[in-house]
C-alpha cells in the first residue's frame, strides 16, 4: 500500500492517504515511527500494527473517556468515534469493547432519558428526542413499558396548564387568535390535539383537525 499523501489535522497529528483514499489520522511521532511519508510503501506489517494495536487501542480509551462524563447512545458514541476519523472496523470493536463491560445500553439510556423529562416533555417528544439519538422504535417502546412498570406515569395536562402559566396565557380571557397561536405552540412541544383543546378550553368548531 502506498501512502499518496499526508496532511495535517493538527499540529501534533496527520490524516493519511492510502492509495488516494484517507485512511486514518496518526500522531506525527507514530508516522515517524512507522516510517511514514508521502510516496513511501506502508507495509503490511505496519499497516496491521495501525489497524490491530494503535487504533483500536486508542479508540476504546476514547470511547471510555467520554463515557466518564456522561452516558451515550451507541449512535452518539459512534459519532463521536466517526468524528475522530477512525477506520469503521476500529469503531465497532471500540463500541464492542465498552458494550461487553454493559457502559453502553440503549434501553437503560432511554428508561433514563423518559425519567429525567416525565414531567417536562410530552411522550410524544420524548420519543422524538430519543429516535434523534438514534434508539430504534422498538427499544423506545419498551422503555415505555419498563418505565410504567417501575411506576411511572404522566400527566400531561399538568405540563400544559404549567406552560400556560409560564406564557401567562388565560384561556377564559382569550381571543380566536390567540387560542390558534397557544395551540400551535403546544402542539410543536408534542402534546396531542385531544390534550391542547381540553387544556385551552377550546369550543366546538374552532378546530376542524388536530
Amino acid at each position: 500500500m502506498k501512502v499518496t499523501r499526508t496532511e495535517e489535522v493538527t499540529k501534533s497529528r496527520i490524516r493519511v492517504y492510502l492509495e488516494e483514499e484517507p485512511a486514518f489520522v496518526l500522531y506525527k511521532g507514530e508516522a515517524r515511527r512507522l516510517h511514514i511519508r508521502e510516496g513511501m510503501e506502508l507495509t503490511q506489517e505496519n499497516y496491521n500494527i495501525i489497524m490491530e494495536e494503535l487504533l483500536p487501542k486508542r479508540a476504546k480509551l476514547r470511547a471510555m473517556n467520554l463515557l466518564k462524563s456522561r452516558e451515550y447512545t451507541v449512535k452518539q458514541l459512534r459519532d463521536k468515534l466517526e468524528s475522530g476519523e477512525y477506520p469503521q472496523d476500529v469503531i465497532e470493536e471500540a463500541l464492542a469493547y465498552v458494550a461487553s463491560f454493559h457502559y453502553t445500553d440503549d434501553l437503560r439510556y432511554a428508561v433514563s432519558f423518559i425519567t429525567s423529562h416525565e414531567n417536562a416533555r410530552s411522550r410524544r417528544r420524548i420519543e422524538q428526542d430519543l429516535l434523534a439519538r438514534g434508539i430504534d422504535r422498538d427499544t423506545v417502546e419498551k422503555a415505555w413499558t419498563e418505565w410504567e412498570e417501575e411506576g411511572g406515569c404522566q400527566d400531561e395536562q399538568a405540563m400544559i396548564h404549567k406552560l400556560l402559566e409560564k406564557k401567562h396565557f388565560v384561556p377564559e380571557r382569550a381571543n380566536l387568535k390567540e387560542k390558534q397561536k397557544m395551540y400551535g405552540f403546544l402542539m410543536r412541544k408534542g402534546f396531542s390535539g385531544e390534550q391542547v383543546r381540553k387544556a385551552i378550553l377550546c369550543t366546538a368548531g374552532e378546530y376542524e383537525t388536530e
